[in-house]
């Protein structure tokens, strides 16, 4: 039998005393650490203990608390007692406060990582004692200050992290005394001045991180002396305040994989010598004032699969050598002054997904060998001087999603081969001098999301085949020369929410039928008739536009046309400014007391409708759960407020009219499946959120209403929005559940600001607690609870950035003995694919959503865009969200895991996806 280690005493109760000092959270391993007997002599088994590990005369030599949702302080550490350590490992908890001093006593030390925690104040320069040391890990804290010259002491460390700090002042020159360095990792700090000439010493570094920071000056050329044996494979200075040239130099570093130099002020051209670089995957050096001609040599570049050229001022034509990067899978040329044609070559870069060429003086027609592009899914030609026609060959492109070629001087017809693009989802082809009429092929195209055909010489009608169109919610065929009236099928479009119609010849009325439209503009056409009552019942706030034709009669009496463009209609009148008064307006004005009776008339019922309603508000569902189960109270979670033994239906529903202003859209949080969410403030801390149903009672969807309720009476979960109450009634129907803070998941990821709040172990914990609760639905309700509408409009963020899945108004409780056949429902990009010809819904429908969802976390944009789902193309550092930094090895690897999940659950089989009880168990270890 293996000899069993005993610690001492001594060492055992200094623990003890830290761990009486920090927060442990319930049934955390750490509470495994049990208090000795009150013999002072006794020892204890170092295994018994989680996270010690003693060597073989009995001395604690490796203290791992990692991921153990610790949080308190290192005041009480007695680093005197513990100063046999060689591993300390506090990494992603909650420890905050300063890094004592006292930490050189710990001078055994090999490996340190406090990294992921709240750490602040400065770096304590007694770190410079630990001479031993090999790793020192101190990224995502808050650590302020500069780094210790005493660091430079460290000459035993390959590894040192100090990224996501609030570092500043200059990076010490001292770090070039660390000859061991294999790793050096600085990234989004507030470090300034220049890069030290001297790291170009470290002959032994492999990675170096310094992007987003505030240096400045020229990239040292010294940097290219890294070329010994294991030399430098990853260099990563971008985002930053650099000048100057790119130092030819760097073409002697064979090694190297990864250039990042985008994001700074660089000048002068792209060395030649860089083309020596054949093991390059990466090269990024966009964003600069670059200027020149691009250098042919990079068509050497065999192994290189992203290539960054954008926005700069690069010159001449484009290289026809580049067409020899058979790797080359994303490729951004544009916001350039490139002139000539696109290189015929293109056609060979078979691996290519996103070509982007967009803002140069190109010209010439465009190359149809494009189309052997097989794996391309975007391309972006517009504002050149291409011209031609636009080659019908692209019909074959049936994997292509995005095609911009606007604002160029293409001619003839849009191609009828276009219908075949059954993938295409955004199509631009403004700005040019296209004729003809528009392609009744063009109804095959059922996935469009976005199409653009303005500023063109078409003809003929709007064909009544958009109606097919199920997802479009921008449509644009402005300033053309369309005919007839306009199609009663555009009320089918139920996504569209900007439609442009103006600068036409349309005539006739408009149609009757008009969905939730944002913005619409009619203007400048023929249109006759008068302006459907249907407006009314549009959402408060869209921008309407009907100047210019010639309709007659009242404007229908809806807040839309108090700032609506209505000029040019002689036969309009209504009480609007600008326009005349209607007749029967004028009657009304002379008989003012009339008015008044008529007013009485109207608001009576109303008044008695409401009382009658409040007798049908629905109490909670806590009312239903206290019959059923022994859950703890309502009030213990909101207050007193919604207490079962105080609840009153009627000062609730009083009090939400008061607090939302009669629900005015000042109050307006956003728009959900089927109404208008609003917050209310009932008492001080007591804000919740309201959604109400659309007015107009024919408008209500009552069974998206009930299915919320059914759903979220009878879930109790975290990561599940809760619902307080509701409303049923024929005027004011409404749910009341808990406001969130942040909004939702997709205003964030959608916003360049808010979006920098997201870093990657927050993104990972939102796609832990969307995991965690669709586990719950899916095996812990009975019957099972499938959501149906999973997207990142319907995850809900608190304070704290945890998630919460709310909009119920789709879910379907799954009958375990039928074949659950349903109507497909949810949001288009997130909807499985079987459910377009199985119509079988199932917990694998919900699955798929959450792998869309995931990926477009970590991604910052919808994976529509991904040309492949290969294992080896889908990591972080082909995909992740740009707006913030590359975060540190650690984290890279919990976000990669993340990106594996995605993929499997995206498995066009839904057999072979994983349960979401499957996927929380993997996201436990990330």
């Amino acid at each position: 039998m293996p000899k069993i280690a005993f610690a001492s005493p001594e060492e055992a109760n200094a623990l003890l005393k830290w761990k009486e000092s920090i927060h442990i959270p319930n049934n955390s391993t750490v509470s495994s650490w049990l208090r000795l007997p009150m013999n002072s002599s006794a020892l204890f088994p170092c295994t018994s203990w989680f996270g010690i590990v003693c060597n073989a005369d009995g001395n604690i030599q490796t203290l791992n608390l990692s991921s153990s949702g610790l949080k308190g302080t290192l005041h009480q550490f007695s680093f005197s007692l513990l100063h046999n350590l060689t591993h300390f490992d506090l990494y992603e908890n909650n420890f905050f406060g300063p890094i004592p001093p006292e930490i050189r006593l710990l001078s055994k030390l090999v490996f340190l990582d406090f990294s992921v925690n709240q750490f602040s104040g400065s770096i304590p320069s007694s770190l410079g004692h630990l001479t031993s040391l090999n790793f020192l890990y101190l990224s995502r804290n808050q650590l302020s200050g500069p780094i210790p010259t005493e660091i430079g002491n460290l000459k035993s460390l390959t590894d040192f992290a100090m990224s996501y700090n609030q570092l500043n002042n200059s990076i010490p020159s001292s770090l070039a005394n660390l000859s061991n360095l294999q790793g050096l990792y600085l990234a989004a700090n507030n470090f300034s001045g220049p890069v030290p000439i001297e790291l170009g010493n470290l002959k032994s570094l492999i990675d170096l991180e310094l992007s987003s920071n505030k240096l400045s000056g020229s990239i040292p050329s010294s940097l290219g002396d890294l070329t010994s044996l294991n030399s430098l494979i990853r260099l990563g200075v971008n985002h930053n305040q650099l000048s100057g040239s790119i130092p030819l130099s760097l073409g002697n570093l064979s090694n190297l994989q990864t250039l990042y130099l985008h994001e700074n002020k660089l000048s002068g051209p792209i060395p030649i010598e860089i083309g020596n670089l054949e093991s390059l995957s990466d090269l990024a050096v966009g964003n600069n004032q670059l200027n020149g001609s691009i250098p042919s040599s990079l068509g050497n570049l065999g192994n290189l699969e992203w290539l960054i050229l954008n926005d700069n001022k690069f010159s001449g034509p484009i290289p026809g050598e580049l067409g020899n990067l058979k790797s080359l899978t994303h490729f951004k040329l544009s916001g350039n002054q490139l002139s000539g044609s696109i290189p015929s070559s293109f056609g060979d870069l078979i691996s290519l997904d996103g070509l982007y060429m967009q803002y140069n003086h190109l010209a010439g027609p465009i190359p149809f060998q494009l189309v052997n592009l097989k794996f391309l899914t975007d391309l972006k030609l517009s504002n050149n001087q291409l011209s031609g026609s636009i080659p019908p060959e692209f019909g074959n492109s049936t994997q292509l999603q995005r095609l911009d070629l606007s604002s160029n001087q293409l001619v003839g017809e849009i191609p009828k081969e276009f219908g075949k693009m059954k993938s295409m989802l955004y199509l631009y082809l403004s700005h040019n001098q296209l004729t003809g009429i528009i392609p009744l092929e063009f109804e095959f195209c059922q996935l469009l999301e976005e199409l653009d055909l303005s500023r063109n010489r078409l003809n003929g009608s709007i064909p009544k085949s958009i109606g097919h169109w199920a997802h479009i919610h921008y449509l644009n065929p402005s300033n053309n020369q369309l005919s007839e009236k306009i199609p009663s099928e555009i009320d089918k479009l139920v996504q569209l929410t900007e439609l442009d119609l103006s600068q036409n010849l349309l005539t006739e009325e408009i149609p009757s039928e008009i969905q939730s439209l944002q913005k619409l503009d009619l203007s400048h056409n023929r249109l006759s008739g008068s302006i459907p009552n249907a407006f009314t019942s549009l959402p408060s706030g869209i921008d309407i536009d009907l100047s210019n034709n010639e309709l007659i009669g009242p404007v229908p009496l809806c807040s839309n046309f108090v700032n609506a463009s209505l000029q040019g209609n002689p036969g309009v009148c209504g009480n609007f400014t600008g326009l005349k008064l209607c007749a029967s307006h004028i009657l009304k004005k002379k008989n003012v007391p009339f008015h008044h009776r008529r007013i009485l008339f109207i608001i009576l019922p109303i008044i008695g409708a409401i009382l009658l309603g409040l007798l049908m508000c629905g109490v909670t569902a806590y009312r239903k759960q206290k019959r059923h189960s022994p859950q703890k109270p309502l009030d213990k979670e909101v207050g007193d407020y919604f207490s079962i033994k105080r609840f009153d239906g009627g000062v609730v529903y009083d009090d939400i009219l008061k607090a939302t202003n009669n629900f005015d859209e000042a109050y307006s949080i956003g728009t959900g499946g089927y109404g208008t969410v609003y917050k209310a403030e009932l008492q001080p801390n007591n804000v919740v959120a309201v959604k109400k149903l659309h007015s107009s009672s024919e408008d209500v969807d009552h069974n998206g209403f009930l299915n919320e309720v059914r759903a979220l009476t009878n879930i109790r979960h975290r990561n599940i929005v809760k619902l307080y109450g509701y409303c049923s009634h024929a005027r004011h129907s409404f749910l009341i559940y808990e406001y969130l803070e942040k909004g939702s998941l997709g205003s964030i990821l959608r916003n360049d600001v808010l979006v920098t709040e997201l870093d990657w172990l927050k993104r990972v914990k939102i796609v832990k607690a969307l995991a965690n609760g669709l586990a719950y639905m899916h095996h812990d309700c009975t019957p099972p609870i499938i959501h149906r509408d999973i997207s990142i409009a319907n995850i809900l963020l608190d304070s704290d950035y945890e998630a919460h899945i709310s909009d119920f108004g789709t879910s379907k409780l799954l009958k375990l003995d039928s074949s659950n056949w349903t109507a497909i429902t949810g949001t288009y990009g997130y909807i499985a694919p079987e459910l377009a010809y199985t119509m079988v819904v199932t917990e694998k429908c919900d699955v798929y959503s959450f792998g869309i969802v995931a990926l477009e976390v970590i991604m910052g944009r919808h994976p529509g865009e991904l040309p492949t789902l290969h294992a080896d193309y889908l990591v972080l550092s082909n995909v992740g969200d740009s707006r913030i930094p590359l975060p540190s090895p650690q984290v890279e690897k919990k976000v990669n895991m993340v990106l594996n999940l995605s993929r499997a659950c995206l498995n066009s089989n839904p057999q072979e996806r994983p349960t979401m009880h499957q996927v929380t168990n993997l996201l436990m270890k990330a």
